[in-house]
């Protein structure tokens, strides 16, 4: 395999210094008793992203505007004349693709307004290349678009852009509508074709119950996905008899059918990911038709899930995407494999993202460079005349080599499971006695999501800056390590997902990287829920912790019934994945913050979005008044209209200010 990762070539430092030295600005110097401000890492990015048009002869980007909204610019390559093409000042430009050479679709959102007081859908929009023919296609409110004297109704405001999908030819985008929705679960999508130039919507047909779907290459529809309560099944559609046909039927919650398509190929095999009797995922080749699987795999790793994106022009795949520990491309053609060779060789300690046009012989190619301490850089690269051209930076601000390495460990739970686990120590921590670290444990969320990867997290910067080792134990029931250990993690919050913390705790107080006395745990969500056990179970371990939008009782997300979780999902994945409420009371309550919050006496501080309705502030009000009476040290917010994470920019600041003061409190030498 035509891999690297941060465990090999990227770990080069003083190379990426070096490489990218022309890129990087000058940041404020940082003496060692400077401690930055959270507005030094949450500020908002400054490019968010960019797209070649399908011939290469154009570049789409989206970059903050002079009002500080997101804006759409589109650059000539052969003159690199830039156009802005939609600039709002109260609204962001959101996803962006090429509908055809020459017209662009995109839709919106509101990065400056808090959940609670959003009230438009994003819309759809589509514009020439040349800022001309502007028009809206999908209602973001109850509105009517006048053209003259043509009035004509938009789309609804619940239709959508399906997964960024077009085909790169004529003047119509794939959409999809749910025609149901309860306000937690949808269904009964309505799948369309939605031409951009006159609105109007035709019906692709797709199987009932239909909620994903693959066209080929020229927008005819071969794979669906179906899902009917917790039944779920991939169907195929023959070409030669226009018939659907089950692929393989499974539960929607607790299994994946252990097929999942990731594209269909110019000759109609699938490109899937599976398992095929293996614990870990790998990308593979099926024929539909016959049932015949490619030998072996395209890529595997024996340590990481692989499910890859696959990276096709219109005539033929070029290669595969996937993150194990870092970001890789695996390529399938050799041409490829030496382009990339040769731009690793120039930028040798990032992860380089290449795009390619869709079609033709342009020579440009758009690279995205990023590493654990280096925020998104993008570029240009010809291929004609070998030029390096630098469009601009995610987070122009920061630099690299004020930043700290990510390095993934690999513990041992006390029952023998492999943990893998993410540190992060503060930069100069070589210089300094490592037993005198303190140090923040993160737990992450979901909890049964993905491990994040080896990219630029401010979060994790940002604590490592004020002086804290991190350290994001990726507990059973975390993605991406294989099937033994996200099946470990069903029913295991509050025992052995909690336990694997804390093992990972004692190791970084074992290898002398931690002071024992100095350890926080934190952490959203789940990882809220998991702060607040860990102060219940390790009360030895963990002298405080900060746990914002947390889970408190496992009872009540059966019973809150204004929360955003799907009766479906209560009734057919909860109990498998969390427990049983009837059946498991006793120990769903055993495994609550809230049933134990009276006996927690160290330092605590609690953050909630009044507006959130997937955990709701009523965790947090009765957490807030079982813990209160008994301990003098906990700190309450809650950020009005926020919903499950923190929107506002002003927020995000005070939030991380507020902990960085709380763990400088408690985390201090005494």
């Amino acid at each position: 395999m035509n891999q690297s990762s941060p465990n090999h070539t990227l770990r080069r430092r003083s190379l990426l210094t070096l490489a990218l030295s022309s890129a990087l600005p000058l940041a404020r110097a940082q003496g060692a008793g400077d401690k930055p401000d959270a507005a030094r890492f949450f500020r908002a990015p400054q490019m968010l992203g960019a797209v070649l048009s399908p011939n290469g002869h154009r570049l789409a980007m989206r970059s903050i505007g002079p009002q500080g909204r997101v804006m759409l610019t589109v650059l000539q390559l052969d003159t690199l004349a830039p156009k802005v093409v939609y600039n709002s000042d109260n609204a962001d430009v959101e996803r962006v693709v090429w509908v055809n050479n020459d017209r662009l679709a995109f839709d919106l959102s509101d990065r400056e307004t808090p959940q609670g007081k959003i009230d438009a859908g994003p819309g759809l929009f589509a514009v020439d290349n040349d800022g001309a023919n502007l028009r809206q296609l999908v209602e973001r409110q109850v509105a009517w678009l006048k053209d003259g004297n043509d009035t004509r109704q938009l789309q609804p405001w619940n239709t959508f852009l399906l997964n960024g999908s077009t085909q790169r030819q004529g003047d119509a985008v794939m959409a999809v509508r749910p025609e149901a929705y309860d306000g937690k679960d949808m269904g009964f999508f309505k799948l369309l074709r939605l031409d951009t130039r006159n609105g109007r919507a035709e019906t692709v047909d797709s199987p009932l119950h239909s909620v994903g779907w693959w066209p080929d290459a020229q927008g005819n529809l071969r794979v669906a996905l179906t899902r009917d309560g917790e039944k779920a099944a991939l169907r195929w559609k023959d070409p030669a008899s226009g018939q659907w046909r089950v692929l393989t039927e499974f539960n929607a919650y607790t299994e994946d059918g252990d097929l999942q398509v990731r594209h269909v190929g110019a000759d109609g095999r699938l490109y899937v990911s599976a398992r095929r009797g293996r614990d870990k995922q790998a990308m593979w080749l099926l024929d539909p038709a016959t049932g015949a699987w490619s030998a072996k795999p395209l890529a595997e790793s024996p340590q990481f899930d692989v499910d890859a994106q696959v990276l096709a022009r219109h005539d033929k795949v070029l290669g595969l995407r996937f993150t194990i520990d870092a970001e890789v491309t695996q390529w399938l053609d050799a041409g490829m494999q030496t382009l990339q060779a040769q731009i690793d060789k120039v930028l040798p300690s990032t992860v380089n993202r290449l795009s390619l046009p869709w079609s033709g012989d342009a020579p440009w190619v758009l690279i995205e460079a990023f590493a654990d301490i280096q925020p998104t850089l993008f570029f240009l690269f010809n291929r004609e005349t070998r030029k390096f051209t630098r469009l601009g930076a995610e987070r122009p601000d920061i630099e690299a080599k004020q930043m700290a390495a990510m390095d993934m460990v690999r513990i041992k739970a006390r029952d023998g499971l492999e943990i893998p686990a993410w540190l992060s120590l503060p930069p100069g921590a070589e210089k300094l006695d490592k037993k005198s670290l303190p140090m923040v444990v993160l737990v992450h969320g979901g909890p049964f999501v993905r491990a994040p990867g080896w990219t630029w997290d401010a979060e994790v910067q940002f604590l490592n800056a004020r002086g804290y080792a991190v350290l994001q134990p990726q507990f059973r029931g975390t993605l991406g390590f294989g099937t033994a250990h996200a099946r470990a993690g069903w029913r295991q919050w509050g025992k052995a997902m909690q336990t694997d913390v804390a093992d990972a705790t004692r190791w970084a107080i074992a290898q002398g990287i931690a002071d024992p006395k100095r350890i926080a745990i934190a952490g959203a969500s789940y990882g809220g829920y998991a702060a607040l056990m860990g102060l219940v179970r390790d009360a030895d371990l963990f002298r405080c912790a900060v746990a914002w939008v947390g889970v408190t009782d496992l009872d009540m997300l059966h019973t809150v019934n204004w929360s955003d979780m799907s009766d479906s999902f209560k009734t057919h994945g909860m109990p498998t994945l969390i427990g049983d409420r009837v059946k498991d009371a006793a120990d769903l309550k055993e495994n609550s913050p809230l049933t134990h919050a009276a006996r927690i006496r160290q330092p605590l501080l609690l953050a909630y979005g009044s507006a959130d309705r997937r955990v709701p502030l009523i965790h947090g009000e009765a957490f807030r008044k079982a813990v209160q009476p008994g301990n003098a040290a906990l700190e309450w917010v809650v950020y009005q209209d926020e919903g499950h994470g923190w929107r506002m920019p002003a927020n995000r600041v005070d939030f991380w200010n507020r902990t960085a003061a709380f763990l400088d409190k408690h985390l201090a030498l005494r």
